[in-house]
């Protein structure tokens, strides 16, 4: 059997041993080649979203995400058109974003962070004219939580070449003296979708003037997950609760969700399964199994176990909660297997969670049948998880 950390260097792109065809690698030479007609010093085009980074904190880059693919604009930036797609489709996508940078304290007031906000509020991409220190250079780069990017190069001059368009209720909401929290989820409410709230926390604009900062971008994706959820929870915790034990389930670029809902008040308990020879699991050599738990008044502390994954995989369970008009004991598994091998982002989790509850669920009388059930879904068996969790251990006086 090849060593699942070899096994890049062996395939070379042609034996598909990870299980995906075309190699997920292999567009990112392609794009390369193609980028080099189209980046320069100068960049005029849509700004369409912006990065925040978090390396030297507080002293961050930050700047604008330029499209160097006009005629797939709505597709550079937008998860909710990616589920379904092969990596290398998204990578292709993702690799015709700019990104510009320019260091800038968290508390920067400055002229260029107020241009990067207004490009953060606008309902459309805004034209900018960006000048460079140098050409931009392309180098691969992935993350659990943040999208993979494009080229990037360091920012001489930015100028938005016309007016973004920022909705009445998004100007409404920054305007008022909010916190970030209540902010973001008037946000949510008025059908904003979670990906652009991030966008915005992360831009600065929202919470208290004395408080307002620039938010890593990756920090501000797995806040958004988290206020929304909590503020969600508000109600969900006072709904009746499910009257049946169901089952949904959902599998996406080798993550295979088997979601378990049981009655009881809310709890929710996360399993991530790594199988050796997924991206983050090269050197393993069984399937390492990690939980997080929270109980019904919720967490104390972050979920340092699971990171984003965690809050990703909660917000999309209480969604589906609160649209359901009920409330339950929740237990996620989430088996991650070994064709794996480029973390594309925190929203993979997130949509093939929330794709499991547009699927029709699986509903049983009781706790065993649905485990006996979730077993036969699962390459781990059901009772390894059982060993390791808070909630399927539980006793109810109808077990007696």
């Amino acid at each position: 059997m090849v060593s699942p950390a070899r096994v890049c260097l062996i395939c070379k792109g042609g034996r598909n041993l990870c299980g995906h065809s075309p190699c997920p690698l292999l567009p990112r030479f392609n794009v390369e080649k193609n980028l080099k007609d189209r980046i320069s010093k100068e960049f005029f085009g849509p700004g369409i979203s912006v990065f925040v980074g978090r390396y030297g904190y507080p002293d961050v880059f930050v700047g604008p995400l330029g499209a160097l693919d006009n005629e797939n604009i709505n597709k550079l930036d937008n998860s909710r058109q990616w589920f379904g797609m092969e990596y290398h489709e998204i990578v292709k996508f993702r690799s015709m974003l700019l990104r510009s940078k320019q260091k800038e304290n968290v508390f920067s007031r400055s002229r260029f962070v107020c241009d990067v906000q207004e490009l953060a509020l606008a309902s459309k991409p805004a034209d900018i004219e960006m000048s460079f220190k140098k050409n931009p250079v392309y180098r691969v780069s992935f993350s659990e939580v943040v999208q993979p990017m494009g080229p990037s190069a360091s920012l001489e001059k930015l100028r938005i070449t016309e007016n973004p368009r920022i909705p009445r209720k998004v100007d409404s909401v920054v305007s008022d003296e909010l916190k970030a929290g209540q902010a973001s989820f008037m946000l949510y409410k008025s059908g904003m979708d979670v990906n652009k709230i991030s966008t915005i926390l992360s831009s600065g604009v929202l919470g208290l003037e004395k408080n307002k900062k620039l938010v890593p971008t990756r920090f501000g994706i797995t806040a958004v997950d988290d206020i929304i959820a909590k503020e969600l929870l508000k109600r969900v915790r006072t709904y009746n609760s499910v009257n049946s034990y169901m089952v949904f389930e959902s599998t996406y670029l080798d993550n295979h969700f088997v979601i378990l809902m049981m009655p009881g008040s809310w709890e929710f308990e996360n399993f991530e399964a790594w199988a050796p020879g997924s991206m983050w699991s090269r050197s393993l050599k069984k399937t390492e199994i990690l939980e997080e738990y929270e109980p019904f008044k919720g967490r104390t502390g972050y979920a340092e176990l699971e990171g984003g994954g965690y809050y990703a995989s909660r917000i999309s369970v209480i969604r589906a909660l609160e649209k359901m008009k009920r409330q339950a004991k929740v237990v996620v598994f989430r088996e991650v297997y070994e064709g794996y091998i480029l973390p594309l982002g925190v929203w993979v989790v997130r949509d093939t969670a929330m794709n499991a509850f547009n699927n029709k669920s699986v509903i049983f009388n009781t706790k065993e049948e649905a485990l006996r059930y979730c077993d036969s879904r699962l390459r781990i068996p059901v009772k390894e998880y059982i060993q390791k969790s808070k909630i399927l251990r539980q006793k109810r006086l109808s077990d007696f």
